[in-house]
């Protein structure tokens, strides 16, 4: 097991990243982190012997937090930035349909399950809107509750 990341590494959080009742000072489920923060590797140790954990500095948000391997990429690798996260509410700017029928109306409300960042066209999400199936829905198509555009 060799670390992917070396002490001073710049590398970039993939996901949202919330306070899981380790972080000092804080409420457990508080946001630390937004996906896309970029810091630099200070330590790196293991958790029960099988899992890398890198001690990272995210100078932005002054915090040190510690990230899995997997929760991270190089800074220097391409990001794309998304408007909406994981569990974000969010409304159809407009109707949307599939097969030639509507199937959400303009205005109904829905939760991102899924950011889909290399969608054909731009960022994309998988959005549970009320019925059976999740949607791909283009962000483009999207407004935030409760958020002035």
């Amino acid at each position: 097991m060799r670390p992917a990341f070396e002490f001073g590494a710049e590398v970039r959080v993939l996901r949202n990243v919330r306070n899981d009742g380790t972080y000092p000072g804080m409420a457990t489920g508080t946001l630390l982190l937004r996906r896309g923060s970029v810091g630099f590797v200070r330590d790196v140790g293991t958790f029960l012997q099988d899992q890398i954990i890198y001690s990272v500095h995210f100078l932005d948000e002054d915090r040190v937090v510690g990230c899995r391997e997997e929760e991270l990429q190089p800074a220097s690798d391409p990001w794309v930035p998304s408007r909406f996260e994981f569990r974000d509410r969010v409304t159809a700017r407009i109707p949307l349909g599939m097969q030639g029928k509507v199937v959400v109306e303009r205005g109904a409300e829905g939760e991102v399950l899924k950011v889909i960042r290399d969608a054909p066209g731009g960022v994309a999400y998988h959005v549970w809107f009320e019925g059976p199936n999740p949607l791909q829905v283009p962000e483009s198509a999207l407004d935030g509750v409760g958020v002035d555009d």
